[in-house]
């Protein structure tokens, strides 16, 4: 069962900012239903305030749409929500003028006040929201100041001053232009944030690809050459052999030794490609989560472990990393190997876990267990690699969203003793 809060654990940092943006613009709807509309009861009567409040509330659920379909709009997923802007546009008209026809025709005083701060208001209101599914700073501007237009050209039914009526354009052409202001910045906050994600995401596979690359060339380097020589010496055995000149064995046991030695280079290349040393992996971690703006921190000697040792915890810290960097949503890592005289002892901790998947190790939808597209066997693949040299493997939280992955390796007596030399 997942625990309380969990839902929003699991989302990814880009998803999370999201979800803030697209409740913060929702709340611009609360605030204005309390802010124009429940404070009409206190300026007029329980009718004329509850026909207000019914216009704001309408208004302020169809700028929450309009918010929400432009949101989807900018990231690409709807298209431009462009009859709900028009549909904004008219509620927002009607609103506006049943609060100019109520303030004219209504009792004078306080009915005036309340009226003509639904006028300005809903106006202000719409103008930020429209401005989220449009492009451009020209048409941002035009939008807000359309609607300022139209504030001043209302108010002419009230026989209001010029100053007057010049004076509410400006009020919502500031304010309309400051929730614009405030409204595409969190858009450009969210498209960032979703950059910088994408952007890791982008390192991630350039590593791939430059290992896969350097594998690539290292296979290049080893069989070019020597695939040359099989095949010249190849066609010259079988001139020599059609010949019947005795050289031509001689030429393909040539051909025999070299394939067998190119063999055995490849296999040399692909060990040296799987092996993983424990001390470059630590200072690949470092840079790589250093790099992801991860705190990381460190601690422990590997200097004198054995080479099989190194590699199989080379391994573990590999894998970690990567999860971290996939999945996880970590502010700080922490890794401690510690040496005694029986055992050697890798810890990987790190902090901003939500949920725990099916193979046991932390993060979101697809889980860092399945790193590199391994669907789930990270951790059993961890520990295959550990049981070649008879070591151990523990993953779990142990805290409000804090995972451990510990691995444990004995250490022969002439190792350990060694290590611990090195080590002291």
């Amino acid at each position: 069962m997942r625990r309380p809060g969990g839902w929003w654990r699991v989302k990814s940092t880009p998803e999370k900012v999201e979800t803030y943006t697209r409740w913060s613009f929702h709340f611009f709807g609360v605030i204005e239903i309390l802010a124009l509309g429940v404070t009409a009861y206190g300026r007029t009567g329980v009718g004329l305030a509850t026909a207000l409040c019914l216009l704001v509330t309408a208004h302020a659920a169809v700028c929450m749409l309009v918010s929400a379909r432009a949101l989807d709009w900018t990231r690409g997923r709807r298209p431009q929500p462009v009859r709900q802007m028009w549909a904004l546009v008219v509620v927002s008209a009607v609103v506006s003028t049943t609060a100019v026809v109520i303030a004219e025709r209504g009792p004078s005083g306080e009915v005036e006040t309340a009226a003509g701060s639904v006028y300005g208001g809903v106006l202000c209101y719409a103008a930020g929201v429209i401005t989220l599914g449009v492009r451009g700073w020209r048409r941002r501007v035009a939008v807000v100041g359309a609607f300022a237009v139209g504030a001043g050209l209302l108010t002419f039914p009230l026989e209001m001053p010029l100053l007057a009526s010049v004076v509410l354009a400006g009020l919502v052409m500031v304010t309309g232009g400051f929730l614009a202001a405030t409204s595409i910045f969190s858009l450009w906050l969210l498209n960032a944030v979703y950059a910088l994600d994408d952007a890791k995401e982008t390192r991630v596979r350039l590593a791939v690809a430059e290992e896969r690359l350097r594998f690539g060339r290292d296979l290049h380097d080893v069989m070019g050459r020597n695939l040359a020589v099989i095949a010249l010496k190849s066609e010259l055995a079988v001139q020599l052999s059609r010949r019947g000149r005795p050289e031509a064995v001689e030429q393909m046991i040539e051909v025999q030794r070299i394939a067998q030695e190119s063999q055995r280079e490849v296999r040399d290349v692909v060990r040296g490609y799987r092996e993983a040393a424990l001390e470059v992996e630590l200072a690949g971690a470092r840079g790589v989560l250093s790099a992801a703006g991860i705190v990381s921190e460190v601690t422990g000697e590997t200097a004198g472990l054995p080479a099989e040792v190194q590699s199989a915890l080379g391994w573990v810290v590999r894998e970690a990393t990567t999860n971290v960097l996939r999945h996880g949503d970590a502010k700080k890592v922490a890794v401690t190997v510690r040496m005694s005289e029986e055992r050697v002892v890798l810890t990987v901790e790190n902090d901003g876990v939500a949920e725990t998947t099916g193979d046991g190790l932390p993060g979101g939808p697809g889980g860092p267990g399945r790193a590199g597209g391994t669907g789930g066997s990270g951790l059993s693949g961890l520990r295959e690699r550990l049981s070649a040299v008879d070591g151990t493997l523990e993953a779990g939280p142990v805290g409000r969203g804090v995972f451990r992955l510990t691995a444990e390796v004995p250490l022969p007596a002439a190792a350990a003793g060694a290590a611990l030399g090195v080590a002291s």
